[in-house]
């Protein structure tokens, strides 16, 4: 697996995996992120100066995106950081990838100070579920913050 950190060129293929996910789970409603106004726009969120935030792009063996996660600060919990957008395409799927980025995304989140990560989900999603529970992620009750109506289901995992 390749990774690195997004740039402006990746916004719009980017943008495009994420919505060809949620749409496949018939997610592409409002109150998920594929409403989201920064969706095509979001190496300026991720690389914006003097934030506690990131997002890997996974390439594969030809340099093609087929994935990416991030992190963002999480107010609400001190010293929290959001797992954010961890999408991939069909091809990346089933092969451990997410997993892999999960693992790269706190190891990120350790080395910019945060102690706990947070993330938000829905039921559509069993895959992704599966995946954060076996990666130690526990289920919490919704958080009053949320931005994301739509999603149903929230997990919080102590970092090491």
């Amino acid at each position: 697996m390749k990774t690195r950190e997004i740039l402006p060129a990746d916004d719009l293929i980017l943008a495009g995996i994420i919505r060809d996910n949620l749409k496949a789970l018939a997610l592409d409603i409002p109150g998920t992120v594929y409403f989201d106004d920064n969706l095509n726009h979001l190496s300026d969120f991720y690389r914006a100066s003097g934030k506690r935030r990131f997002y890997y792009i996974m390439l594969n063996d030809a340099d093609e995106i087929t994935g990416g996660i991030g992190l963002a600060e999480f107010v609400p919990f001190e010293d929290c950081a959001e797992l954010q957008k961890l999408y991939l395409t069909d091809d990346a799927k089933g092969h451990g990838l997410g997993y892999e980025l999960i693992r790269l995304i706190e190891k990120k989140a350790v080395e910019l100070g945060y102690k706990r990560m947070y993330l938000e989900t829905h039921d559509n999603l069993q895959a992704a579920i599966h995946e954060y529970v076996k990666s130690g992620f526990h289920e919490i009750e919704k958080p009053e913050s949320v931005v994301h109506a739509t999603m149903n289901r929230f997990f919080l995992k102590e970092l090491l």
